[in-house]
């Protein structure tokens, strides 16, 4: 495990939190770093979480694989792996404090049924509010959503400045446990954050539109609200986002020093030339000390073909 180099623990806690669907890719690698150097930039602590929840789609030599890149690379987690399909109670209890508060109801609704009768919104179609009063007679609850409001959600993330947005009608009220009985992404990932005492969130802005939902059930929830960061995300050449379904190869675990030296180039970290060559430590211990994530400011994307490093 990777000491702090510089003073003792700021009170600063990241994590890196992969979903093991497959092997890490080259625009997962990218968050693991970009979490890892702030962290570790801020004398902090960094945790890796496995979000496996969605178990049908998760498989545990997945999350091997990725365990054995990271550690491949030099990025070890400083506490003990958190693994989310072993946290069903604590969804359980967040969902129970939702309930009674009125804040949860149960929707019969399903998807068809929501495309045919709803907006399109930020992420597709917006639930109309068919359950929100109540389950329409011979029908019964298949999953449990949020009741939202069109009061704005605010929030300023360090790189890609201050967002707003209205759930009500951009969102709609959002599932915390589905109809196939998993608890949602979104009260998962809150519960967790709070239970290791995350302080800072660094991750891809793909999920930079799912923050207002993770911000508005803290507050129902009684929870802190982390610090956020959202780096950009990397691109194949068609424009399409790194990952399973874009055929994205996985990471090279044989060269972990030139991959690290590649992340950091697209990461606009400008490493020195004379790094190439070098082992893994000390490409870190330089790209700790010279962390530079405002060079990224305002990026939501980029090609991961600029991440070769020059010869």
């Amino acid at each position: 495990m990777r000491k702090n180099l510089f003073r003792p623990d700021s009170g600063y806690r990241g994590r890196f939190a992969p979903s093991p669907t497959g092997p890490l890719h080259f625009g997962s690698l990218v968050a693991a770093v970009g979490s890892y150097l702030d962290a570790k930039h801020h004398h902090g602590t960094w945790l890796v979480r496995m979000e496996d929840l969605d178990t049908p789609r998760c498989a545990s030599s997945a999350a091997e694989s990725i365990l054995r890149t990271l550690d491949a690379l030099g990025l070890h987690s400083d506490e003990p792996i958190l693994y989310q399909s072993l946290r069903t109670a604590a969804y359980e209890d967040a969902l129970r404090k939702l309930q009674s508060s009125s804040a949860a109801y149960p929707c019969c609704c399903t998807r068809k049924e929501i495309a045919d009768s709803a907006l399109n919104g930020l992420e597709g179609p917006v639930y109309p509010g068919t359950c929100r009063n109540g389950i329409p007679a011979g029908r019964e609850g298949r999953a449990w959503r949020v009741r939202t409001n069109n009061n704005p959600v605010e929030f300023c993330d360090a790189l890609q400045g201050c967002i707003t947005q209205r759930l009500e009608s951009e969102i709609g009220d959002f599932v915390v446990k589905r109809a196939d009985g998993l608890f949602a992404y979104q009260l998962a990932v809150v519960v967790d954050d709070a239970f290791q005492g995350i302080t800072h969130v660094v991750r891809g802005s793909d999920l930079l539109d799912s923050t207002p939902r993770q911000i508005y059930l803290q507050h129902l929830l009684g929870l802190r609200v982390p610090q956020y960061l959202h780096l950009p995300v990397a691109v194949n050449e068609s424009g399409e986002k790194l990952s399973k379904q874009t055929l994205a190869a996985p990471v090279d675990e044989t060269h972990p020093a030139s991959t690290l030296l590649r992340v950091l180039n697209f990461l606009r970290q400008q490493p020195p030339q004379e790094l190439v060559g070098s082992n893994t430590g000390t490409i870190l211990d330089w790209a700790m000390q010279n962390w530079h994530p405002e060079r990224l400011a305002g990026i939501r994307a980029l090609p991961s073909s600029i991440a070769y490093f020059p010869k």
